[in-house]
């Protein structure tokens, strides 16, 4: 549908919204702005329209929809978390920032069974989920105005939404409460003896699709080391800058396709040269 075009633009804007300068509420207030200019050209497009086949339409709300909607509901939360955030010492702030990732984590637990089904890729439910006019009795949580109109709307892709947004959120603010706790007390890091000769010249995304693969495996430092300590390495003994790698393994978990991309190139290259080695 035409709305390929839209996305694609969008998601230009947001990117170079996040590259440019500007501290976090000048950035919030912009992407809301973007984010609310781009749905009302998306819901000029939908609004009235019937899909070709019904799947279209549940892949739209369940998918599409959502990407940018979760946008909106994450920069207006962080708006109104950022400015309450309290201005005094690093103690009170991680409080304070603890306490809004505790509020977010509880509408997942809230929406537990929901939250179940679109984690493990379910679709058994997706006609009723997915599809305008089967209306739920539970009003949705963030209650934009953009929920009221049926015909942009079904009962469940404001749920979708509100769950990646709070993920995206909770990234962030576990990143922030991880600077401040690295302020109160510096971790003590020695010098490596000589730069790495080595390079990474994969892709940025590739490199920490593997970084996380490694973590969650807990094969180094049996699973005591944290996230940014490896990160760190990574970037040291191949000589490259991961950016905000919390950021793009955001990205990577929102994939339609395989999550894993370059772990499973990494198990069919493999097979390959242990194929060929055995002819």
């Amino acid at each position: 549908m035409k709305y390929q075009k839209l996305l694609s633009e969008f998601e230009g804007q947001l990117d170079t919204l996040e590259s440019g300068n500007g501290d976090v509420l000048f950035k919030a207030e912009k992407g809301i702005a973007i984010v609310e200019k781009c749905i009302r050209k998306l819901q000029k497009q939908i609004t009235g329209k019937t899909f070709a086949t019904q799947a279209d339409e549940i892949y739209f709300f369940k998918h599409v929809k959502p990407q940018i909607f979760s946008k909106l509901i994450y920069y207006a939360r962080l708006f109104s978390i950022e400015s309450k955030r309290p201005r005094g010492n690093n103690a009170a702030q991680i409080k304070y920032l603890q306490n809004q990732i505790d509020k977010l984590q509880a509408f997942f637990n809230d929406n537990l069974e929901f939250y179940n089904y679109y984690r493990r890729g379910a679709m058994s439910l997706d006609e009723q989920y997915f599809v305008r006019g089967n209306r739920d009795l539970r009003l949705p949580l963030e209650s934009f105005h953009f929920l009221i109109d049926d015909k942009f709307s079904t009962c469940q892709d404001g749920t979708v939404a509100t769950i990646m947004a709070y993920d995206m959120l909770i990234v962030y603010l576990r990143k922030e409460v991880d600077d401040l706790n690295n302020t109160l007390e510096p971790t003590k890091t020695t010098p490596m003896e000589k730069p790495s000769k080595l390079f990474w010249t994969g892709s940025k995304t590739d490199l920490i699709e593997l970084l996380y693969a490694l973590h969650a495996s807990e094969s180094i430092n049996g699973g005591t080391v944290d996230i940014k300590e490896m990160a760190s390495h990574f970037e040291h003994f191949y000589n490259i800058d991961l950016g905000n790698y919390y950021h793009t393994f955001i990205e990577i978990r929102s994939r339609k396709t395989s999550k894993t991309r370059f772990l499973d190139k990494l198990i069919e290259l493999l097979n390959q040269r242990m194929e060929s080695l055995d002819e």
